[in-house]
């Protein structure tokens, strides 16, 4: 499954399809957020998790240009293309 169809999916979809088919690279801890990040099919996607609700409120493709990114690269080594 391509990145753009995965974005379609619903969230549930999304949920389903990353548990069974990516594989979990690591998590970070963001403000109110837990913060797991999958490959999946060449893509890294952010899963985030509120602390207080426990509960997944959103999943989106891996933004390089984060503040976010600074983190994983401090704890993961990811392709040398990915922070050109």
């Amino acid at each position: 499954m391509g990145k753009m169809k995965f974005m379609d999916l619903s969230l549930e979809d999304k949920i389903q399809h990353l548990y069974e088919h990516a594989q979990f690279v690591m998590d970070i801890r963001y403000y109110r957020f837990k913060i797991n990040l999958f490959l999946l099919n060449g893509h890294y996607f952010e899963v985030f998790i509120a602390y207080k609700e426990v509960e997944i409120t959103k999943i989106v493709p891996l933004d390089y240009e984060s503040n976010r990114f600074g983190f994983y690269l401090d704890q993961v080594r990811l392709p040398k293309w990915a922070n050109s």
